[in-house]
């Protein structure tokens, strides 16, 4: 049938209509999964972990972005672990100080700890049996907390005598295995002894040494927290 202008006007309208709303379906239809996914990604309520430690995690001689607690929570994101963890680290601590100041430096809500803490005890010579009786008393008070904890061992210097460094080389081993908790047996693997990843006191680590100890230590940390968080 023969139609004037207006009336062929009026149904190619109508036909573009029908297409546009097709299309507008089809792109809801194939952004809705996507930004449904993006909004989960944001909404990710990260895991509470905290580093209680001595001046090697505090971050000594160190700006505070290179400090192990920062760099650990950037490794654990590029991993896409959502973690906001906490720098408990006092410099000069021993075993017995990080467990005088255990509750203040623990908040409340904290649900995971990286206990790193012995370097100045070994250093200063400490009685290994005072070291011992502070890690436990910390690990039973987190335990009591239900916060999960993953124990770093730290190794005497070899000038204090085989005696002293087995007594105090089997603290961390003999306390993981009798709290049922995750034992990495030395936080500074890889590191120490290490000139170019020390500083000039051959003691803390550098920067470069900071990225060492997480590399080394992420793998423990991840299989710690898989069950302890959303990922």
């Amino acid at each position: 049938m023969d139609m004037s202008y207006g009336a062929r006007g009026r149904v190619v309208e109508r036909l573009v209509r029908v297409l546009m709303v097709a299309a507008a379906g089809i792109m809801m239809a194939m952004s809705g999964p996507a930004q449904a996914q993006t909004s989960d990604v944001k909404n990710v309520k990260p895991i509470k972990l905290a580093v209680l430690g001595d001046s090697l995690t505090a971050g000594y001689g160190l700006p505070a972005s290179a400090a192990f607690p920062v760099r650990l929570q950037k490794a654990l994101q590029d991993k896409g672990i959502a973690a906001d963890v906490l720098n408990a680290g006092v410099s000069g601590d021993t075993a017995t100080g990080g467990r005088d100041r255990l509750d203040w430096s623990i908040p409340e809500g904290t649900e995971a700890v990286i206990v790193e803490l012995g370097a100045n005890d070994a250093l200063r010579g400490v009685d290994p049996a005072t070291t011992r009786a502070a890690l436990d008393d910390i690990l039973k008070r987190l335990k009591a907390r239900n916060i999960a904890v993953l124990l770093c061992g730290m190794y005497a210097p070899p000038n204090l005598g085989a005696d002293y460094g087995t007594k105090f080389n089997g603290i961390y081993p003999d306390l993981a295995k009798a709290y049922g908790v995750p034992l990495y047996p030395f936080f500074l693997d890889g590191v120490a002894g290490d000139a170019k990843l020390t500083q000039p006191d051959g003691l803390h680590p550098t920067a470069a040494g900071v990225d060492v100890v997480v590399q080394r230590i992420l793998p423990t940390v991840e299989a710690f927290l898989k069950d302890r968080g959303p990922s």
